[in-house]
């Protein structure tokens, strides 16, 4: 019986999340909730575990309204209770040995599996193309930014992804190194309105048995 409550539970959070664009400027998240959610988020998969997600929370009412003409005087970057910019770290890899160092204490390698995961991660990352980090990490956002909105929506929250906003712009006015990419905004808050329901091409469309279709 529990199974089928907490499946029902899954089942209503990702069919009613919406992209909410109408917010109550008076709610407000914690700190600590903010902590919580993040950590529900971010057990996200990523590639090699390295977990290069990044993130920039800006909840001062001063700084959503500097945001504001960045992201083309969206509304809900004013009204939300924050807006929270996913970035991906290019420089991600340098955390292996703090990762794997955990997993050997948590018992879930050896200290050689961990010496031969960071030899490995190292060789492939230290002279790699940044355009090829680059896309692992955007995937890796995607990820972690896709279970933070299913996560805020679990706790009663709304969200809307953003990516209508002038990227160099927004890293020029939040000094952010050249060290992160952006990956998205999200606004984040209590809806003053629900967001617009939207329609899904069937199943059938968009999904292939063993081959691709011949044109």
């Amino acid at each position: 019986m529990e199974k089928v409550i907490n499946q029902k539970a899954f089942m209503d959070v990702i069919r009613e999340r919406r992209s909410v664009r109408h917010y109550d400027p008076t709610a407000k998240i914690s700190r600590d909730e903010w902590k919580e959610m993040l950590q529900e988020a971010t057990l996200a998969p990523s590639s090699s575990n390295l977990q290069p997600w990044r993130f920039l929370i800006i909840d001062e009412q001063p700084l959503k309204e500097k945001l504001l003409p960045i992201a083309f005087n969206q509304k809900q970057v004013v009204e939300a209770a924050a807006v929270i910019a996913v970035l991906a770290d290019y420089e991600g890899y340098k955390q292996a040995g703090s990762i794997y160092k955990k997993a050997v204490e948590a018992g879930y390698m050896t200290e050689e599996v961990k010496a031969a995961f960071i030899d490995n991660i190292n060789k492939r990352y230290e002279n790699r193309d940044r355009s090829i980090i680059k896309e692992i990490a955007l995937v890796d956002g995607g990820l972690v930014a896709m279970q933070l909105m299913l996560v805020a929506k679990a706790r009663g929250y709304d969200t809307v992804p953003m990516g209508g906003y002038n990227s160099e712009k927004f890293k020029e006015a939040f000094q952010i190194p050249d060290q992160y990419e952006t990956v998205m905004l999200i606004a984040i808050g209590k809806a003053a309105q629900p967001g617009h329901p939207t329609t899904r091409l069937d199943v059938e469309e968009i999904t292939f048995w063993n081959e691709m279709p011949s044109k």
